[in-house]
């Protein structure tokens, strides 16, 4: 064979690899709670106990991205939603977006469609939509976004990631655009809304890439039907966005087998977690009895360790993943009430406000040879 055409081949073989090694990694979190958390005076610290800059210590620890939620109108979330953290509205949101780009972080925007918590369990028509039609519903989703990302932009908090829905797999604005996984479903109506969310962000912000985000990661079948529908429907996005967490989405090699099917089926689609986290605690946890979901890891920081060292991991074998986000990783009950109740499962100790150790196993998904930084 002609040695010129054995190199072209090469090339060419090479360039499917080298594409995905210049997509750039992203590390970080939901940290929507960190300014009530700084503006009760909670201190945050290092694994040393050193009293530290929470946005600071995340972008010296590798954190290139956070994540913030935005609810419609949280004044009107029930008590107990506020009680546990729905008071994210946009001036709330543009202004925080703000600080996390000076930070010289990338800002992703997740758009819950509700007034309240939008996730598998419950997507609540906003107070303000109610009784609208499906056609004004749709335009509810595109007039919201395009006012939303209209404040970020005069705020110098521009997205550069945009979540059109949180956790929708089972659909949003219920009950019009509920999905029950059956086949009576009208896969239609969600893909309506959804395509008016996103035609807004491409008018509003062209540079930012949209994720749509679903939490079956641990069932191939949903996870599949649901990004297929997207894409006979014609819906317009960038990145598959999952939640991983090991209490209700089976184990790691459930994940892995999801990876790899949704590289097989989806090539062109990078994948990221933007939901994970894991237990430490079930200290002042209303939620949970002390050995709930002990089998899957120790309720314990080393459990937590654990989880976190196996998740990094595999995911990195994973060349279509692309981000790694931990979901409430800023919980600090050190200082000040600022939600009712605790979870523990971020990445700082409630009692003391130190920096867990999963926090520096997590910041090894950028590069295994992360190191502390210690002030």
């Amino acid at each position: 064979m002609n040695k010129h055409l054995i190199t072209l081949l090469f090339v060419m073989s090479c360039l499917p690899s080298m594409a995905q090694e210049k997509t750039q990694r992203l590390l970080g979190a939901d940290i929507s709670m960190l300014p009530k958390y700084e503006e009760k005076g909670t201190v945050f610290r290092d694994a040393d106990g050193n009293a530290v800059n929470a946005l600071h210590f995340f972008k010296e620890n590798g954190w290139n991205a956070a994540r913030v939620r935005l609810f419609v109108n949280p004044d009107k979330a029930p008590e107990k939603g506020k009680g546990e953290g729905v008071c994210q509205d946009i001036a709330y949101v543009a202004k925080f977006g703000r600080q996390i780009k000076d930070a010289g972080m990338q800002f992703m925007l997740d758009f819950h469609y509700s007034d309240t918590w939008a996730d598998p369990g419950k997507q609540f028509i906003p107070s303000d939509w109610t009784d609208h039609s499906v056609d004004a519903l749709c335009r509810n989703v595109y007039d919201h976004t395009v006012e939303a990302l209209k404040a970020m932009k005069k705020a110098g908090a521009e997205p550069e990631l945009i979540q059109v829905g949180n956790e929708i797999t089972n659909g949003m604005l219920w009950p019009v655009g509920k999905i029950n996984h059956n086949d009576s479903d009208d896969w239609s109506i969600l893909c309506r809304m959804i395509a008016n969310g996103t035609k807004a962000c491409r008018e509003q912000c062209p540079k930012a890439r949209i994720i749509i985000h679903t939490e079956k990661a641990g069932n191939w079948g949903i996870t599949k039907r649901f990004y297929d529908e997207l894409k006979n429907h014609g819906n317009d996005y960038d990145i598959i966005g999952l939640s991983y967490y090991p209490m209700w989405h089976r184990n790691m090699g459930v994940l892995s087998a999801t990876l790899d099917s949704l590289q097989m089926r989806f090539p062109e689609k990078e994948v990221m977690i933007v939901e994970t986290a894991a237990y430490y605690s079930h200290e002042n946890d209303k939620w949970s009895k002390p050995d709930t979901y002990s089998e899957f890891y120790p309720i314990s920081p080393d459990g937590q360790t654990m989880f976190t060292k196996e998740l990094v991991a595999e995911l990195r074998r994973h060349s279509n993943v692309t981000g790694l986000f931990w979901w409430f990783a800023e919980e600090n009950a050190s200082g000040a009430d600022v939600t009712k109740g605790w979870l523990n499962r971020g990445l700082f100790d409630n009692r003391t406000g130190r920096a867990l150790p999963a926090f520096y196993e997590f910041n090894k998904f950028l590069n295994t040879e992360t190191q502390r930084h210690r002030e």
